[in-house]
């Protein structure tokens, strides 16, 4: 089951806004800033204007570009460059602390942990001690014989990201190249070859919201270079395709369509690298009717932004960025303010801020410092947890930790698994997830 992700009402402060051009990293918008606010603490608008580019429908399948005579092997080698993007399996330098190095179970939040690793292509499920209770294991060979190996082989390797049934079934993300539901003992129950990537989401009917993607060609964004498309693509229990809607559809229907003209070519075709998906429950929609039941919650790395996209409408109905850079992991809280992962990029530190999203003020937030070092480039994840600790997912350094509201380290985990020649090298924790204390675990094999 996936952590709550509850919201509830929240007064909203008056404020006089002034109107001032600004560059939202794509020069593309106006920003309404509260008189005597900063930059980083206020939201950014893009403004409608039309777009010359607008295109019916959906683009073609991911698999026609290899069916075209008309493209060049430079295009066709951009294509599987974008095609194979992905994360190498460790990246920073290792520490020598290994496993759980903190632990102060009075104030922690209990409960087995699961997450994936980038030394392998599997899953770990683990206890508060570090215990592992039990793995899952399935190749890129096991799942998809015969398939060409990916010219980027780290995308094969290791599981971007999983998801955890009570009776010990597993979906895998490939990223990029599809998603794996498997049993408990790492047997294959059904295979989506769809281009799923970063993120998923399963609702109480066992429907699946999954991101994907698609490499190709489409001249009216550029006659001669090829772009990755992101979609929000629903599964249904058994794995069948239901629907799926490209993101750059949802904003050229929506006030936000300069966005995309503006975008289009900015990050070598990687347009939004969209990485986080949340299916919101509405319960926020009478302060911010964009929230409204059913609507998705994404995160664009490239735009350092994040969205709301109105799956009814095909829309993007709510946009928020300068707060950030290339953040992960946007989540609603049951307070009905917002957790994200602020990776920083190359300005400064990690953190991780809790803030309101009518106003954008900033009510908690972790920050990494010289004697607290905090930072990972990429990927990253937070978890609100029920005693109010936040999980934090240090990515690249291979390590998770639990911090109290006063910000005291209460839990941390550092990954044994080192990768590199030398094993020099911190293997990736993508993501961990403190799963709840009773979460059913009796058909670990206690590995």
């Amino acid at each position: 089951m996936n952590p709550p992700r509850a919201v509830s009402r929240r007064s909203c402060p008056a404020a006089d806004p002034i109107k001032r051009l600004v560059l939202v990293f794509l020069a593309v918008s106006v920003l309404a800033t509260p008189l005597g606010c900063s930059r980083e603490e206020h939201a950014t608008t893009v403004p409608r204007i039309e777009d010359d580019h607008a295109r019916p429908g959906r683009w073609r399948a991911a698999s026609d570009w290899q069916e075209r005579t008309d493209l060049t092997e430079e295009q066709r080698a951009e294509i599987e460059r974008l095609r194979t993007l992905g994360y190498v399996g460790g990246v920073n330098r290792a520490p020598p602390e290994t496993g759980v190095t903190i632990h102060d179970p009075a104030r922690a939040e209990a409960g087995p942990n699961f997450y994936t690793s980038g030394h392998f292509p599997g899953a770990i499920l683990m206890g508060m001690d570090g215990n592992v209770l039990h793995t899952w294991e399935l190749s890129f060979e096991e799942v998809w014989p015969g398939r060409d190996y990916p010219d980027a082989p780290e995308v094969a390797e290791s599981w971007r990201r999983a998801y955890l049934y009570d009776n010990g079934d597993v979906l895998a993300i490939f990223d990029g190249l599809g998603l794996v539901k498997i049993d408990r003992d790492s047997n294959i129950v059904w295979v989506y070859s769809g281009g799923a990537h970063h993120d998923l989401e399963i609702m109480n009917d066992g429907t699946i919201y999954v991101l994907t993607r698609e490499a190709h060609i489409d001249p009216r964004i550029s006659p001669n270079r090829p772009i990755l498309e992101d979609s929000i693509t629903i599964l249904d229990a058994d794995g069948t395709e239901l629907r799926s809607l490209p993101i750059l559809d949802a904003f050229r229907n929506s006030v936000y369509d300069r966005a995309p003209r503006a975008m289009k070519m900015a990050n070598r075709g990687d347009i939004t690298h969209t990485n986080t998906l949340e299916v919101l429950d509405g319960t926020l929609a009478d302060r911010i009717p964009a929230f409204k039941e059913g609507n998705v919650l994404v995160s664009f790395r490239k735009l350092h932004s994040i969205a709301v996209v109105d799956m009814d409408t095909e829309q993007v109905v709510w946009v928020l960025s300068g707060m950030w850079i290339g953040q992960h992991q946007p989540t609603v809280l049951e307070s009905g303010d917002l957790l994200v992962y602020d990776n920083g990029g190359a300005k400064g530190p990690s953190r991780v801020i809790e803030f309101d999203p009518t106003t954008q003020e900033i009510l908690w937030s972790y920050v990494g410092d010289r004697d607290g070092p905090f930072f990972s480039k990429s990927c990253g994840s937070n978890q609100r947890l029920p005693n109010g600790n936040t999980l934090i997912t240090e990515s690249n350094n291979g390590r998770v930790f639990e911090v109290t509201p006063d910000r005291t380290i209460v839990w941390e985990y550092r990954n044994p698994e080192r990768a590199g020649k030398m094993k020099e090298l911190i293997a990736t924790i993508f993501e961990l997830v403190r799963l709840p204390a009773d979460f059913p675990t009796d058909w670990a094999s206690g590995e």
